[in-house]
């Protein structure tokens, strides 16, 4: 991994299960991490409930933050009634922390480096979108298309802009957590690897890991802030889209 800086997410097979058609089907290393990130998230959540004390205690605060978070951010992006969306957020929200910060973890797996993932969770909130639109609004769930105040002449032309930005709402909402997550991990490998040469060079190639080295450490710091912020502008985003599910009208 010192040499290939793309080998990290690597997906490889664990327990072959079956071969169906000439493909094989096993349990992988990515399925083995998400499952990883569920029992991490149970485990937190369990553990912080048991006791529900009045004077709540480290535990216990942590999932209050979480939670009083995540409620708070779905209250502002969509409403009041947006709360009945609030435990699809919340576990979209923790899923995606988890497996980001698991993923800075040394010689781990970073679930959301792959954009198989983050376009399947893209596609739920797509679906759940649009499928609770016209379940809700029927055919004035097409309102969302047509601003209000648009002069007639150009309205085509905003119609066809509208729907078009909708459609890739999947692409933008799945490939920015994908390669801001690519992009770090890539950028720590690189800058880790320099490390390793300059020290084969003797004491003054020690030396001269030693700015590699701080740039490793500053970028930890740095890709630990943007695994919490993906993970927010990944639920912020589902907020706005479930708003415009919620109230279809501009």
């Amino acid at each position: 991994m010192q040499i290939d800086p793309i080998h990290q997410f690597q997906i490889t097979n664990l327990i072959p299960i079956a071969s169906v058609g000439g493909h094989e089907i096993a349990f992988t290393n990515s399925a083995l991490y998400m499952m990883i990130i569920v029992a991490a998230v149970s485990a937190l959540f369990i553990g912080a409930t048991t006791r529900r004390a009045v004077v709540p205690g480290r535990l216990q605060s942590i999932a209050e933050v979480f939670y009083e978070f995540v409620a708070k951010t779905v209250r502002d992006s969509a409403g009041t009634e947006g709360m009945k969306f609030f435990p699809f957020v919340f576990t979209l929200f923790m899923f995606v922390l988890f497996a980001n910060v698991i993923g800075l973890i040394p010689y781990s797996f970073t679930v959301t480096s792959q954009l198989i993932i983050t376009v399947m969770l893209a596609l739920t909130v797509f679906f759940l979108v649009v499928g609770y639109g016209f379940w809700r609004h029927g055919l004035h769930f097409l309102n969302l298309f047509v601003p209000k105040g648009v002069p007639i002449y150009i309205l085509p032309a905003i119609v066809v802009i509208e729907v078009l930005s909708f459609l890739t709402r999947p692409v933008s909402h799945s490939v920015r957590l994908f390669a801001n997550m690519l992009a770090g991990h890539i950028t720590l490998q690189v800058f880790a690897g320099f490390i390793i040469m300059l020290a084969g060079f003797g004491v003054i190639g020690m030396f001269g890991a030693a700015l590699p080295l701080f740039m490793v450490v500053t970028l930890s710091a740095l890709e630990l802030l943007v695994a919490v912020l993906q993970a927010y502008v990944f639920a912020i985003l589902t907020c706005i889209y479930l708003n415009d599910a919620i109230h279809p009208g501009h």
